[in-house]
């Protein structure tokens, strides 16, 4: 069986205690339950990231981007973007029937949405990442939701820019929470 097919990554099954598992057991509306939260989670990092702000506001406007309405947009500024493989995907949690409806939302937006949040589940359980977050950048910028949508390197690799100003954890950076003494500090 392909690596790949197994999930989640090595450290964070030993962390918690998991059984590999094919993904391609799980349902659809596994896949979204698991990428509705990652999904979610990349919103607030950006969100965040833009700097401190009011919790409220913070609030409002991932609200605004990972409501169903927006997801739809996103999935179909994506859509000619999707491998064969990542379509079948996003369309078994299109047409998956979930039980409930979400409140502010047309039943094909709220489908299409849970195709979106089926596909970021299945990249996430994959572990790939990079394409999990390629997909969010790309969807993100095209419905015009990135100022600064990536920088390109003079391979003509695009780097993905969701939270400016951090530094890359390969290099020596140092904690950002670690305080450091007056001596270390006048060196």
């Amino acid at each position: 069986m392909e690596e790949g097919l197994m999930a989640p990554p090595a450290a964070m099954k030993e962390a918690l205690g998991l059984d590999l598992t094919d993904i391609r057991t799980y349902s659809p509306l596994a896949l979204a339950y698991v990428g509705d939260a990652v999904y979610e989670l990349l919103i607030r990092t950006r969100v965040a990231c833009r700097g401190s702000r009011q919790v409220d506001k913070m609030h409002r406007k991932s609200a605004s981007l990972v409501k169903a309405a927006a997801q739809a947009q996103m999935i179909r500024a994506l859509m000619e973007e999707l491998t064969e493989e990542e379509m079948a995907v996003y369309r078994r949690g299109r047409n998956a029937k979930p039980r409930s409806m979400a409140k502010h939302a047309t039943v094909i937006d709220y489908r299409m949405a849970t195709g979106f949040e089926a596909l970021m589940g299945y990249l996430y359980l994959t572990s790939r990442f990079e394409r999990l977050l390629e997909l969010a950048h790309d969807g993100l910028a095209r419905i015009g939701e990135l100022e600064e949508s990536a920088e390109a390197g003079e391979d003509g690799s695009v780097d993905l820019i969701f939270c400016p100003g951090l530094e890359d954890p390969d290099e020596e950076a140092g904690d950002p929470m670690e305080t450091k003494t007056e001596d270390e500090e006048a060196k």
